[in-house]
C-alpha cells in the first residue's frame, strides 16, 4: 500500500506518518508540507491512500483530494482537522473518512481499518490487455481508443513483450517492416506515442507505460493480460490459449511457436 500524508506543519506531519507506519509497517509512505508536490508525486506514483489537511495553501486539501480522485478512481481519502465544518467537503466528495485533530493511532487506525475502497477490492485493475486471438485492450470493461490505428499495434507490442524495454527501432521494424522512407517512420513513431500519452491521460491512466531514453515498455504489474496469467498460472489460469496470439499482426506469428510449445508442456 502507498499512502501519502500532506500537512503544512512538518512536525506535525511526521508525528502523523510515525503513527501510520506503527499501523502499517510496510506500506510506502510519502510525505509533503507542500500540495503541489504532493500532487507532483502522486502524478508519477499511485497513491492507494491519502491523509490530507484540508486547509492546505496553494492547493487546498480537499482540492487536493480531488485531483487525487481523478487519477485514481478508487483511491481512499482521509482528511485531519480542527473544523467540523470540512466534513460536509468530505461527505460530498465521498471520501472515506476524517478525524478531527489531534490524530492519534487510535483514530488512524480506525479509519483504516474501514476503508471505503479496501485493498481486497483494487486487485482488480481497471486495464486488461487481451492477446489471445485479436489484441484488444480494455480499460473499466471497454475498448479503448485510440486517433491512430497503429497506436494500438505498438501497444499490442509494447504487451507482447512482458516488461522489456522495446527500442524505437524494434518497434519501427516491427510496425513498418520495409515499408517507406526511415524518417518519416521515426516522425509518424512520434506521433504514435503522443496520441498513447493523450489516450492514457483522458482515460486517467498514469505509470502503464514506462520510458527511457529511445524505449518504452508496458508495466506488467498495472495491467492485467491473459497470456501473463496463463504463463503464471498454466492450466489453473481463467484464460487459455488455443493457437492463436495477436493474430492481426504478423510479427506475433514469431510468438505462437514458442507458445505453442509452452502449451504442449502443460500436457506432460
Amino acid at each position: 500500500m502507498t499512502i501519502l500524508a500532506v500537512d503544512g506543519n512538518s512536525e506535525y506531519l511526521a508525528s502523523v506518518c510515525d503513527m501510520i507506519a506503527e499501523l502499517e509497517p510496510d506500506a510506502e509512505i510519502l510525505s509533503f508540507c507542500s500540495s503541489p508536490k504532493a500532487l507532483a508525486q502522486a502524478r508519477e506514483k499511485e497513491i492507494d491512500t491519502a491523509f490530507l489537511n484540508p486547509a492546505m495553501p496553494e492547493i487546498s486539501g480537499i482540492d487536493l483530494g480531488q485531483y487525487l480522485k481523478e487519477l485514481y478512481p478508487f483511491v481512499n481519502l482521509i482528511y485531519f482537522t480542527d473544523k467540523r465544518e470540512y466534513g460536509y467537503d468530505a461527505i460530498v466528495q465521498h471520501a472515506s473518512g476524517l478525524i478531527l485533530n489531534p490524530v492519534s493511532t487510535e483514530s488512524i487506525e480506525k479509519e483504516l481499518s474501514d476503508l471505503r475502497h479496501p485493498a481486497l477490492e483494487k486487485r482488480h485493475k481497471r486495464v486488461f490487455a487481451q492477446t489471445f486471438g485479436d489484441f484488444e485492450l480494455f480499460v473499466d470493461g471497454k475498448p479503448v481508443e485510440f486517433k491512430y490505428s497503429r497506436t494500438k499495434e505498438l501497444v499490442a507490442l509494447l504487451v507482447s513483450r512482458r516488461g522489456v524495454q522495446v527500442t524505437n527501432g524494434e518497434i519501427i521494424a516491427c510496425l513498418w517492416e520495409d515499408e517507406g522512407d526511415p524518417v518519416r517512420k521515426s516522425s509518424y513513431l512520434r506521433n504514435l506515442r503522443q496520441d498513447l500519452q493523450n489516450t492514457l491521460t483522458r482515460l486517467k491512466l498514469t505509470g502503464i507505460i514506462l520510458k527511457q531514453r529511445g524505449s518504452m515498455a508496458v508495466a506488467v504489474d498495472k495491467i492485467e493480460c491473459d497470456l501473463y496469467d496463463w504463463l503464471e498460472k498454466k492450466k489453473d489460469s481463467k484464460y487459455h490459449y488455443m493457437g492463436e496470439f495477436m493474430a492481426r499482426y504478423s510479427w506475433g506469428e514469431y510468438m505462437t511457436a514458442e507458445l505453442d510449445e509452452i502449451s504442449y508442456s502443460f500436457e506432460d
